[in-house]
Order: structure tokens, then sequence, then C-alpha cells
């Protein structure tokens, strides 16, 4: 498998975006980075009681309130406990989710996490067939017209279906508890998945979907392929719409669980003025 460019710093790749102002201090030092003329994009949904997950999973999303009020020295004060699986949500699937010994989430280098992105875009295809998966040729295409993509690259594939959020039968293509036999929702191909992977080196895999997998998959072909080379899946996220084929920075830090097989997270994008 192909390495990181040594290069893949916040710096590094954002410039990769567009041009960043660094303002000099009257020392002659750099001064703190400029992101004023970049738009901010949040890739996340909130965790809450409307969170998705997996019908397998043996709970949800849930709040526990500690203490909410004012104490009697007059001040306000609140603080609450969750529980949450790690996969359901905006989250990240660490490789070993689905690879022994590859990495678990706190071992995840940054440079798997900051980078630039490409946003390959099926909804339309996705719109009439729920078990559509990204082809070789969609990849093709893409470059024929943005350019190949470059090695450590986080590609994102949107196939509009966070609109549906937070309805899971629409979202999942069906909701019984404790049943994943019915599920309906277009992903990645494992050849599309190979490709990227393998040749193009890139640095994650995400989409606006519940999983890198296809939902009718019963043996999760792309899960298996990205944990063995060590890249991550970034899944349901949101927002895709907003970001360009090309050009934007994405910045997708999970909650770092030692030892997790996934965890919620913060992903966001920076979009470089057009």
């Amino acid at each position: 498998m192909r390495r990181l460019p040594p290069a893949a710093t916040l710096l590094g790749l954002a410039a990769a975006c567009g041009p960043i102002e660094l303002p000099t201090d009257r020392a002659g030092g750099s001064g703190p980075l400029d992101l004023t003329a970049y738009r901010l994009v949040d890739l996340t949904h909130p965790f809450d009681s409307s969170t998705v997950y997996w019908p397998t999973a043996p709970y949800a999303f849930e709040l526990e309130t500690l203490a909410e009020g004012y104490t009697e020295a007059g001040y306000y004060y609140s603080a609450h406990a969750f529980r949450a699986p790690e996969h359901g949500g905006t989250h990240l699937d660490a490789p070993v989710h689905f690879a022994e010994g590859r990495w678990d989430v706190a071992a995840i280098p940054l440079e798997r996490l900051v980078a630039p992105a490409a946003v390959i875009d099926v909804t339309e295809r996705a719109a009439t067939n729920p078990d559509y998966r990204l082809a070789v040729e969609d990849v093709a295409s893409f470059e024929a017209e943005h350019g190949v993509i470059e090695e450590g690259t986080i590609v994102l594939l949107r196939t509009g279906w966070s609109s549906r959020w937070p309805n899971a039968a629409a979202y999942l293509g069906d909701d019984t508890p404790g049943d994943a036999s019915g599920l309906h929702f277009p992903s990645y191909s494992e050849e599309a998945a190979r490709l990227l992977v393998e040749e193009r080196g890139i640095a994650a895999l995400g989409v606006d979907v519940a999983s890198i997998d296809y939902g009718a998959s019963t043996d999760f072909p792309v899960h298996r392929l990205a944990g063995a080379a060590n890249v991550p899946g970034l899944e349901n996220l949101k927002g895709l719409e907003a970001l360009p084929p090309k050009g934007a920075l994405v910045i997708a830090l999970p909650m770092k669980i030692g030892g997790g097989s996934g965890g919620p997270l913060r992903a966001v994008a920076l979009v470089p003025p057009p």
C-alpha cells in the first residue's frame, strides 16, 4: 500500500486546497492561520434521541442528566453522562473493526483524518436504485472531469441519503429492531473501493449512508478491504452537497478511544473561495 505524502500537515493540506494567508507578526514570525476566506461546512449529524443506529445495536444514544439547575451558591450548573454503541450516528470505523491487528481508533494517524477531499456524486443513480454501488466507471468519469484522485485524499461518496435522516426506515430501507436482513441503501462496490484503496492510496473512505458497504451486503467486502489496508471509514456524513468535487479540506476527528473499533465523529470541511 502507498504511504501518505510526508508533507501531509494541516498547513500543507490546506495549502493544497487553495492559498492561505499567514499574517506576519511584528517579530517577523507567522501569526494565526487565517481561515476567514474559507467556508466551514458541518458534516456531522447531532447525537440525540433520534440518532440512527444499526438495527442490531443493543441500544441507541442515551443522555442521562447528572445535574441541572441552580446550586446553593446561586450559579447554574449542568452535567450529563452518555452511552452509545461505537457504530452509529456520524462515526468512524477504525481498520480493526474488520481487520485483526490493524489500527484501533486511537492509533489512526492524523494524516488519515485531516486531508483534501474528493466528492463523487451518484445521487441520480442512487435515486432510482437504492442498492446502487459506486462503480469503477464512476471513478473513471470523475477523474476524466476533475483529475486523478491523488494519494492521501479522503474520498467522500455523495448518495443524497442524508436528506432522509433521521427517518430510520427511509434511511436504512428497513427499521425492524434486531434484524439487518432487509436493509437497502447505496454505497461503494468492492471493485471501486479496491481501485481507490490499492491503486490511488487514499487516506479514508466516507459516505452519507450507514455503511461503506451497501445495505444489502452480508459479507462486507469493502469494510474488509479497507480495514486490511488500514483505511478508516467515515459513515453517516451529511452536508456533502455543499462541497466541491475537489478543493475542500476535511477534518474528521473521532473520540480517541483506546482499543476502540469505532467512535462518534465530528467531521467538518473547509471550502476555499471559488
